[in-house]
């Protein structure tokens, strides 16, 4: 799907290893791991709508590349949330690779289920690449309005590769609202209409 020459050498630069596939613990409700391509990350962070002021949540965070290299990119905070324990340990791993090009104190990683996970109440940004099941993602929504409830403010919500289940949910919520997408689909050889990072938000009211 996706140019993996290239995903090999950024990993290399920043001394640490998150490619490949690996299905191993998915199930109906938790997905497949699966990095996001760098080109991908790459087209988000020249939106502009990253910022070193920011606060990136990274539900299923994997072996950290969404938190790492975003974090690398715009110094904006990041958070990876994962329920592997292998995963976990290899994000762990990753961010102590990547400290030599970069300052890390920014990026963390928790192991834990995102269903249970207290959303911090200054995060304004969260990134998905349909990490669990739609049963998940409800109550994962649920927690973030609770957070944005308790301290209102503007958060942006990145959906790369767009489960159609996720966006039929969100459209029913009257909260949030489309704001933008940013289309992904000439960066691979295969033309996908889902190769794009759909945009949602929240605002204060």
């Amino acid at each position: 799907m996706r140019s993996d020459f290239n995903d090999h050498l950024i990993d290399a630069k920043l001394h640490i290893n998150t490619t490949g596939r690996n299905d191993r613990f998915s199930d109906a409700f938790l997905y497949p791991y699966e990095a996001t391509s760098y080109t991908v990350l790459d087209r988000l962070t020249e939106s502009c709508l990253i910022k070193k002021t920011d606060i990136l949540l990274d539900y299923g965070s994997g072996k950290g590349r969404v938190p790492i290299y975003l974090s690398y990119k715009t110094g904006c905070r990041s958070i990876g949330v994962e329920i592997m324990s292998e995963f976990y340990e290899d994000a762990l791993r990753n961010l102590s690779g990547c400290c030599k090009v970069f300052d890390t104190s920014v990026v963390s990683f928790i192991q834990y289920s995102a269903q249970k996970y207290a959303v911090p109440d200054n995060v304004n940004r969260v990134f998905f690449f349909n990490p669990f099941s739609i049963e998940i993602f409800k109550n994962v929504i649920a927690n973030i309005l609770d957070t944005y409830y308790r301290s209102p403010r503007h958060i942006m919500f990145f959906f790369y590769y767009p489960q159609d289940e996720y966006i039929v949910y969100l459209s029913s919520i009257d909260e949030i609202a489309f704001y933008d997408e940013i289309d992904c689909t000439d960066l691979f050889h295969e033309k996908d209409s889902r190769n794009r990072i759909m945009i949602f938000e929240l605002s204060i009211v």
